[in-house]
């Protein structure tokens, strides 16, 4: 009996000492299956995947818009060219009129009185030269009989001469009586639109006035008047073929306009003249473009636009949500056949929409990512996504 009570705590304590090293085996398991399970993932973690596209050389056109100033291709003040009275005025502000329409007329009244003087003049005139031939022929007879003296025939024959001259001038006096006549009647030199008529009937007009009668512009074509600094005129001749500029002006694209609203005019223009001399003041040099404008949409005063082309042959585009600009300079992240990210400098030609226009950094070929630029790293591995691939290379294509 003393035996079996002995043994018994024993037996029980090493069954408690066992169990407790079997607890504490499992919880070191648990704890490093737990370790080993949380590892697992930030080792096995997969590239991001990230769009990427192809770029290739294409052909585009680029837009620079230029502020002009629009005039007709012919605008002219209306002045008077003899003083009096308006005794009517026969067209209204706006108006459109033909070459040679009557516009004003000046009171006739004076200018007719002085054309009959001149007229009178001109008979008295004539009627001088009678008497003075008659005075030749009288003392001809007489001084071939010497009765009287070669004098008096010279005399007479110089005061002959002097009778036609004063017909010379009383014929000049009604001309000039005839065109002052001419003169009240203010017609259009050429076609076009009236502008303000600030002079109203009865007002006395001069051919000194400050203000002109009104102002008529021929706008069936019109000339927009733009300006090119120094360095984008030397871009110009750059960038536009022809030997000379009268040749690069002849090969140069049509022009077109955009309007105060931003819209276009639907009939491109042709740059046609480019001044001899830079503004000493602006530092610019002015070029004109013309434009048809049959259905009168533009006027004298208007302004806009001028918008320039200039072709880009096998340029590489890339979309600017593509690039990173840091210290001035823009870069993108070309991708290799590895698929790691490397950070390339890029130089800009231009702009088209959105997209940029590659001078260098770039080649035909390389692939570049689209999107997520904020979280790459040099040399980092990504995923290039296939399927947007394409959609990229239509993007930059565009």
């Amino acid at each position: 009996m003393k035996h079996m009570y002995t043994s018994a705590p024993i037996f029980n304590g090493v069954k408690l000492f066992n169990e407790w090293i079997i607890l504490l085996i499992l919880t070191v398991v648990l704890f490093l299956a737990s370790c080993v399970s949380k590892s697992e993932p930030m080792a096995l973690a997969p590239p991001p995947v990230l769009p990427v596209a192809t770029v290739a050389n294409t052909n585009q056109d680029t837009f620079i818009d230029y502020p002009a100033a629009i005039q007709g291709t012919t605008d002219v003040e209306i002045r008077p060219q003899v003083g009096g009275n308006i005794d009517k005025i026969y067209v209204n502000e706006g108006q459109l009129v033909s070459k040679g329409q009557l516009l004003f007329q000046i009171s006739e009244l004076p200018f007719k009185a002085q054309l009959n003087n001149a007229t009178a003049s001109l008979q008295a005139a004539k009627a001088a030269v009678l008497n003075a031939q008659l005075e030749v022929d009288k003392l001809t007879p007489l001084v071939q009989g010497k009765v009287v003296s070669d004098f008096q025939l010279k005399t007479a024959k110089t005061a002959y001469q002097i009778a036609l001259a004063n017909v010379e001038q009383a014929k000049a006096n009604v001309n000039t009586a005839q065109i002052n006549l001419g003169y009240t009647k203010i017609k259009a030199p050429n076609s076009g639109y009236i502008g303000r008529l600030p002079k109203k009937q009865g007002s006395l007009v001069s051919p000194n006035d400050v203000e002109a009668l009104t102002q008529l512009s021929d706008v069936n074509e019109v000339y927009a008047y733009f300006s090119l600094a120094e360095t984008d005129f030397i871009k110009f001749n750059e960038n536009y073929e022809g030997k000379s500029l009268a040749d690069r002006l002849r090969h140069l694209p049509a022009v077109s306009l955009v309007l105060a609203d931003q819209s276009v005019y639907p009939v491109k223009g042709k740059v046609d003249m480019v001044n001899g001399q830079f503004d000493k003041t602006t530092g610019a040099i002015t070029l004109r473009a013309v434009f048809a404008n049959a259905k009168g949409l533009l006027r004298s005063g208007n302004t806009g636009k001028v918008r320039m082309g200039l072709a880009h042959q096998q340029t590489i585009l890339v979309p600017q949500s593509a690039t990173v600009e840091m210290q001035d300079k823009i870069f993108v992240y070309a991708v290799d056949k590895d698929n790691k990210v490397s950070k390339v400098a890029i130089t800009i030609d231009g702009k088209s929409g959105t997209n940029y226009l590659i001078k260098a950094g770039l080649k035909s070929g390389d692939q570049i990512v689209l999107s997520g630029l904020d979280k790459l790293q040099e040399g980092q591995l990504i995923q290039p996504d296939k399927q947007t691939e394409k959609v990229a290379q239509l993007i930059s294509k565009k």
